[in-house]
């Protein structure tokens, strides 16, 4: 019967685990962890208190007949009997396949499930929206506690950390689809009035430093640009800015929430960022879907921030901390 659940429980993850990897539904990984932990938690519970329990209640009658067993024979004068007892034990007290493959899981499990939710999480950058600060493969940690402790699953923040910064490269839920998770740097705070106009940031109304610092190469659009050194609050980066390309944000008007705190020209946005909220923009000015298109991302959406390359298979040279 259990065998047979627990079959059925594999076959599910199976086929949802490859629609998400075949696009055909969008999978979100925090839930399933979260699921997985409930799941192989109820089969260690059972297992400590119903089914090992009962392993050993049957070798231990196995144990004690045998005992019977040869002291019959010995009052008869028997002393020498064949059979080995203990090969039969410990194949009695052996966790069938499908315990071993739930409560067994779940300790390594659940100390995934704690390291993922409160103390860091590993992403993949799959686009060039912030070179030249990360490249495309690289996987980067997030610190998942440095803004505060949340709630998994629901991000629900329960206990205030250090406060986000301007400068600050931040992973968030994308306010369109919240099942996306996205990576930017954080330019404007609550309260600023952020302003890009002809490729330049100023920050309630004073021009952002950037000192040139030579050109940059981006794979995306096979091409060249220059670089910036530019310093946000105590954070200096790099940032690519290509002089060939002209301010556009679409001809429709912008619908996402607060956006009648952006004025859009012909060069560019003035936007000034409601309480609770953040401008969030890519280091790749001219190669990113940010703020500028979508709007603010609300502080509730916060999953933690990115200080470090820990892989990239393509150029081990990456890895370490990017700041």
């Amino acid at each position: 019967m259990m065998s047979s659940i627990t079959a059925v429980l594999y076959g599910v993850l199976v086929v949802y685990l490859g629609g998400w990897f075949l696009n055909f539904w969008s999978g979100n990984f925090s839930a399933l962890l979260f699921v997985l932990t409930l799941v192989t938690l109820g089969y260690w519970i059972a297992e400590r208190l119903r089914f090992r329990p009962q392993r050993e209640a049957a070798a231990a009658a196995l144990v004690a007949s045998d005992a019977r067993r040869r002291a019959e024979l010995a009052r008869q004068g028997i002393d020498k009997v064949d059979g080995d007892v203990e090969q039969a034990r410990r194949r009695l007290l052996m966790q069938p396949w499908w315990l071993d493959w739930t409560a067994g899981l779940f300790p390594v499990i659940v100390v995934v499930f704690l390291l993922r939710s409160f103390l860091f999480e590993p992403f993949k950058i799959p686009s060039g929206s912030m070179v030249p600060t990360l490249q495309v493969g690289d996987l980067i940690l997030v610190n998942k506690f440095h803004y505060g402790i949340r709630l998994p699953v629901i991000n629900k923040k329960i206990i205030d950390n250090d406060p986000v910064e301007r400068g600050d490269v931040v992973v968030f839920r994308y306010p369109v689809d919240p099942r996306q998770d996205y990576i930017k740097r954080v330019v404007g705070l609550p309260g600023d009035e952020v302003s890009y106009l002809d490729q330049k940031l100023s920050i309630n109304g004073r021009p952002v430093a950037e000192t040139p610092k030579g050109e940059n190469y981006d794979e995306d659009s096979m091409s060249y640009a220059p670089l910036f050194l530019e310093k946000l609050g105590k954070v200096e980066h790099l940032i690519r800015v290509d002089p060939r390309r002209s301010a556009y944000y679409g001809a429709e008007p912008k619908t996402f929430p607060f956006a009648e705190n952006c004025r859009y020209v012909p060069a560019g946005l003035t936007c000034k960022v409601p309480p609770g909220h953040y401008f969030m923009m890519g280091d790749n000015r001219d190669n990113s879907l940010d703020s500028r298109f979508w709007g603010f991302v609300p502080d509730e959406n916060l999953v933690g921030k990115a200080f470090f390359v820990w892989m990239n298979f393509g150029n081990l040279g990456r890895i370490g901390p990017f700041h």
